[in-house]
């Protein structure tokens, strides 16, 4: 039997989900951003909204929770390419609040997507994908302090010179960042664009090398016939133990999973990987691709109206485990 948690005021557009804290964020088509906190944290059977306010005067397309490491923060995107996070403060002479940190401020380019992650070195990083095919990479050096981010890196979503390639044009793109951290593997994350130019649609994974403090491209994770789709949605599978890594890639063709070994050693600029399966129940576009705490499930939603469950069994085949009528659903 399922159970609402919560039901929320008209006008949602985005929500993010904390896993630690129990906590919702919703944004909303006005510009208010509101927080809802569990009732009972540890079994979860209702929330309350606990604050409101005005982020925005223009519509909040995106909310995302900072790593819990670096307190209770959220990254908001406006649909105008505005930037924010906001940070919950409380003090002794103040009631609990959430208060305005950092502030990027529109640019000619529209904010597709926003993934914040933390380095094998232990610094936040903010991984921003533009309409135009381009990425930045802003960096926190000072953990306790989220007014201050530097511009780390900026290029395209492209392995090859992009100095013949014109302009790409974007409607949506996808970023995963790699959940895994050691002092081995490398900053690494996954980006995928659905664009007008074939060359910035792959998913192609990104690693930090620190020898020559630069991203590079070391794995495409794109059969020769598949290189030009265009990607809708991507999630990285937490890993507990296996000696690969699991990315789920969404395209219109259905949902590839994605075996990838992660060299320490990413001298030779390449990754091996291998396509084990492809989902295609939802026969529609898929809008979102999570995986839970184990890295073993991934839920996938859909134009079909479906939230549906996979599983691989022993012998490595993926199936559906279960399905959710969600019935009609509105993108």
């Amino acid at each position: 039997m399922h159970k609402w948690l919560e039901t929320l005021d008209k006008g949602v557009v985005c929500c993010g989900w904390n896993y630690c804290g129990q906590r919702l964020v919703a944004g909303y088509i006005d510009g208010f951003v509101s927080i809802h906190d569990s009732t009972d944290p540890i079994s979860v059977p209702s929330l309350i909204q606990s604050f409101r306010w005005k982020a925005s005067e223009d519509v909040i397309s995106n909310v995302i929770w900072v790593p819990p490491e670096y307190g209770d923060a959220i990254a908001c995107v406006c649909i105008d390419g505005t930037v924010s996070l906001w940070e919950e403060v409380r003090t002794d002479d103040e009631p609990l609040s959430w208060k305005l940190c950092l502030q990027l401020e529109a640019s000619n380019v529209q904010v597709l997507d926003l993934q914040l992650g933390v380095s094998s070195t232990s610094l936040l990083k903010m991984i921003i994908a533009y309409s135009d095919g381009h990425v930045k990479i802003y960096e926190f050096l000072d953990p306790l302090d989220l007014k201050k981010a530097q511009l780390q890196a900026e290029f395209p979503n492209v392995i090859d010179s992009v100095s013949n390639i014109r302009k790409a044009s974007c409607v949506s793109a996808s970023i995963a960042w790699n959940p895994r951290r050691d002092e081995i593997q490398h900053s690494t994350f996954v980006l995928g664009f659905s664009a007008d130019l074939p060359q910035f649609n792959s998913a192609k994974i990104w690693e930090f090398d620190e020898a020559h403090q630069r991203w590079l491209p070391v794995a495409e994770l794109a059969l020769p016939e598949d290189k030009g789709d265009k990607v809708q949605s991507l999630a990285w599978a937490p890993n507990i133990g296996r000696p690969y890594e699991i990315i789920a890639v969404a395209t219109w063709k259905g949902i590839a999973i994605w075996h990838v070994n992660m060299s320490s050693d990413s001298s030779s600029g390449h990754n091996s990987s291998k396509k084990v399966a492809l989902l295609s129940d939802h026969d529609s576009e898929v809008w979102q691709l999570e995986w839970d705490m184990s890295g073993m499930t991934l839920a996938s939603t859909g134009g079909d109206g479906m939230v549906r469950l996979w599983q691989s069994n022993l012998n490595g085949v993926w199936h559906e485990q279960a399905a959710i009528d969600c019935g009609a659903v509105q993108h």
